[in-house]
């Protein structure tokens, strides 16, 4: 009886030292880390801290200078649902645009604004329309506009150009210094060349005949012209 209890308990003993054997064994072979990233990558989709975070976005006023109010009218067709732009049309869901640019937050008479978009001070400028049209909701919280914003800025900058093209024209603000220069710049490389080579093209570079005037000299002798008193 004695050797049969032993010979049970060395099988159970024996088991157990291999179950623990192949814990190990196999805890070596697959050892996992903390990933550097968790989650899973997504295609076509880039994470806000990958890049140094979201691009920035350029100025409604350098935006403005490049917009282009016919597209604007392409993108404006899917506001059409809820509201209209002629002159003296009535309002729907939403209120008439007409002439809207430069004026204040409810300023169509009749028209029902929610309390929300009442209360944020100021005019319908450029800037806050900017603003509104990336994200109605963030620019004033318990607003009743479904509409969920424009993700492009340049197609934002186009629909606000063409609202001020209908019964508005006012003037557009003008675009900051550097991007002016930034402007400018493109102009040239449009025409012709890189900035680089632009910049090499303007000004002399060592040993040529601008920059040294012994230079100037010995190229006059290879031509074989008289020396300059110069």
């Amino acid at each position: 009886m004695d050797d049969r209890f032993n010979t049970i308990a060395g099988w159970a003993l024996a088991g157990g030292v291999a179950a623990l054997g192949l814990s190990i064994a196999s805890g070596m072979i697959f050892h996992s880390e903390r990933p550097e990233k968790m989650g899973y990558a997504i295609e076509g989709v880039e994470s806000a801290g990958e890049g140094g975070g979201a691009a920035a976005v350029a100025p409604i006023a350098t935006r403005l200078a490049a917009a282009d109010p016919a597209k604007g009218a392409e993108v404006f067709k899917q506001c059409t649902a809820c509201h209209s732009i002629a002159q003296g049309g009535p309002s729907g869901i939403g209120p008439n645009l007409y002439d809207s640019v430069g004026k204040a937050h409810g300023h169509v008479a009749g028209f029902a604004y929610s309390d929300a978009l009442k209360s944020v001070p100021g005019n319908w400028t450029f800037d806050a329309l900017d603003a509104w049209l990336t994200s109605p909701r963030k620019y004033a919280p318990g607003t009743k506009m479904t509409f969920a914003g424009i993700a492009d800025p340049q197609a934002r900058a186009n629909v606000i150009a063409y609202l001020n093209s209908q019964g508005s024209n006012l003037p557009l603000p003008a675009a900051p210094a550097a991007d002016a220069a930034g402007t400018e710049a493109e102009a040239n490389v449009a025409e012709g060349g890189s900035p680089a080579e632009l910049s090499n093209q303007a000004a002399p570079g060592e040993g040529t005949p601008g920059k040294d005037p012994q230079a100037a000299i010995q190229a006059e002798e290879k031509a074989g012209l008289p020396k300059s008193n110069n």
